[in-house]
């Protein structure tokens, strides 16, 4: 397979002098300038400068629809959805409800079954929330393209609100909106909020705040004696980066906010519980913490469990039960790592044997579909994620669901629309897909038992038209070299306190070295040790066994390595060209 091609951000220089001249240390002036930040006040993470609520359509009548059931002492259920993104915004609207004045009996939830159930509001699901006699069923992270799930509920009564952030159907080419008494999505047409990327717990957190403003209007309180939402924000940051959603201005202010409970220690009990069950430092939360700590141990219940288990962890309030459930979270993590990894293998081993293919030239084809009959189902979006990664391709991976039918999860790269090509397929061959969605990064679908062939083949010819040699190349932006007066705790600690994810990426920064030695540790990763500018550093790369050229420009980032109490900096490498071929 090809290396990447190392591509060095431009960090414009007018842009780097402002922000220094702010009070910006210099390298983060160069990294935020890198990122297209031009003026200290787009730094600003206060809550001020959060978009108001008033720009997102519909959501006046969401708020009206929650205003009249609670002053009615109405039932309200919240449909969740059994990723993190849907327990924590099922867990912000439960919370946000009881603190705007619905009373807790008045208050239930229902959460699909992944293998049971599937995804979004069904007609099952509603028949699923019936014995809570619900007056209003409220959708928090899907939706948007239940149609007969929303017809289903609307016959038989009852009122729909639905809050959602993924892109409507699309049927013949046209898009469907359920026919819901509110829509509250940035994504439906005619929405006009300038930030189309928040999270599903973003929009659940945004319908409180205009909620909140109906209630004032209505009397229920004034500003001096409000709730204070921002309680919440801690939920809302942990959804909104395990969601991956893009980190633009608006998503990194209520991340920022809600590290900064964290930090302080004025999170809720769950989600303390959680960095705890991780081995994490909640005073020192971080983006990595909530993508790569919180997140998976919240998602492993709605992989191989059910998301209940990871709602009741974020919904309570006693600690020795937050603590107790964050370990059952934490047990079923460990199991989703056992099964993770012996399906890696074998999807590995099955890509190794497509690459074996003379045709192919060691290259993998232009998108990928992986299927093997013993995959489980809840793990097929992570290696999915994980094929892609290696590869550089569109890849979906299937598993066999218990009703027969081939359930199959898909990640992309930029340039290629995973939702728009399934539609695409869908035309073109009308009896593969069985059902789809999802958005341009992830998407999902099902199919008959004896399709998968016909879908792969589908799959690769949408690939071949709109990929070119450039979209299928691998492509890491660098932020350039790093002083060596850099290389300290300082700067890793600094680092880690700012807010970095999907679009907003955190520092990649790129030397030339020349390797001293190099050994495999733990089996499967690689230990360096190298020279750098005339100085010797630690590096480590992981998931690299083949042996490393002995010179070339290296991207890495830092981190701190602690071993017998003792802190150094080290480097984790992510690529390195051989300056033979470089």
């Amino acid at each position: 397979m090809s290396n990447p091609q190392l591509v060095p951000r431009d960090a414009p220089p007018r842009a780097t002098w402002a922000l220094e001249q702010a009070g910006v240390t210099p390298l983060l002036a160069r990294l935020f300038a890198a990122r297209g930040i031009r003026s200290i006040d787009e730094l600003d993470d206060g809550l001020a400068r959060l978009l108001p609520p008033q720009g997102l359509k519909g959501i006046t009548a969401a708020a009206t629809l929650l205003a009249d059931a609670i002053e009615a002492e109405a039932r309200i259920c919240i449909v969740a959805d059994y990723d993190c993104d849907g327990a924590t915004a099922c867990t912000v609207a439960l919370r946000g409800l009881a603190m705007l004045g619905a009373k807790a009996a008045n208050l239930g939830y229902v959460v699909p079954d992944r293998v049971v159930h599937g995804y979004g509001l069904t007609p099952a699901i509603v028949e699923l929330a019936l014995p809570q006699h619900p007056a209003l069923l409220m959708t928090v992270d899907n939706g948007i393209a239940s149609l007969e799930g929303v017809a289903h509920a609307k016959a038989l009564g009852l009122k729909v609100l639905v809050t959602d952030h993924h892109l409507p159907a699309l049927i013949d080419g046209v898009i469907k909106l359920p026919e819901a008494d509110a829509i509250v999505n940035p994504n439906q047409p005619g929405c006009d909020f300038e930030s189309k990327n928040l999270a599903g717990v973003g929009v659940a957190f945004y319908v409180l705040l205009a909620l909140r403003s109906e209630l004032r209007e209505r009397g229920r309180f004034d500003a001096a004696h409000q709730p204070k939402l921002d309680l919440l924000l801690d939920l809302v940051a942990l959804g909104t980066v395990a969601d991956v959603v893009k980190l633009d201005a608006n998503n990194r202010r209520l991340v920022a906010q809600g590290l900064k409970r964290m930090r302080a220690g004025r999170g809720q009990a769950g989600v303390a519980a959680l960095f705890s069950a991780a081995g994490r430092d909640a005073g020192k939360a971080n983006a990595f913490d909530l993508g790569f700590a919180l997140g998976p141990r919240i998602n492993a219940a709605g992989r191989l469990s059910d998301m209940t288990l990871g709602i009741e962890c974020l919904r309570t309030d006693d600690r020795t039960r937050a603590l107790e459930l964050a370990g059952q979270l934490d047990a079923i993590n460990r199991q989703r790592r056992v099964i993770e990894a012996d399906m890696r293998d074998q999807a590995e081993a099955q890509l190794e044997r497509l690459l074996q293919n003379p045709g192919l030239l060691g290259e993998p084809p232009p998108a990928l579909a992986i299927f093997e009959a013993d995959f489980h189902e809840g793990v097929v979006g992570i290696i999915a994620s994980r094929l892609k990664d290696m590869v550089h391709r569109p890849t979906f991976v299937f598993a066999r669901g218990a009703d027969g039918q081939l359930k199959g999860s898909g990640r992309s790269i930029p340039g290629f629309h995973l939702r728009d090509a399934l539609d695409l397929v869908a035309k073109r061959h009308p009896q593969v897909l069985k059902k789809f969605g999802g958005h341009s990064m992830a998407a999902g679908c099902t199919l008959a038992d004896d399709c998968f062939e016909a879908f792969d083949q589908a799959l690769q010819q949408v690939a071949l038209e709109w990929l070119d040699a450039a979209a299928l190349t691998r492509i890491l932006r660098t932020d350039g070299p790093l002083a060596p007066e850099q290389f300290t705790a300082a700067t890793v600690k600094v680092l880690e306190e700012q807010v970095w994810g999907q679009a907003f990426e955190a520092p990649l920064f790129c030397d030339q070295v020349q390797i001293v030695s190099q050994r495999i540790v733990g089996e499967r990763h690689m230990k360096l040790s190298l020279r750098l500018g005339g100085m010797l550093r630690d590096a480590i790369w992981f998931g690299r066994s083949e042996p490393v050229p002995l010179s070339g420009r290296m991207a890495y980032r830092i981190n701190l390595n602690e071993y017998q109490g003792q802190q150094r900096v080290q480097m984790v490498v992510e690529a390195m060209l051989d300056s033979s071929t470089d």
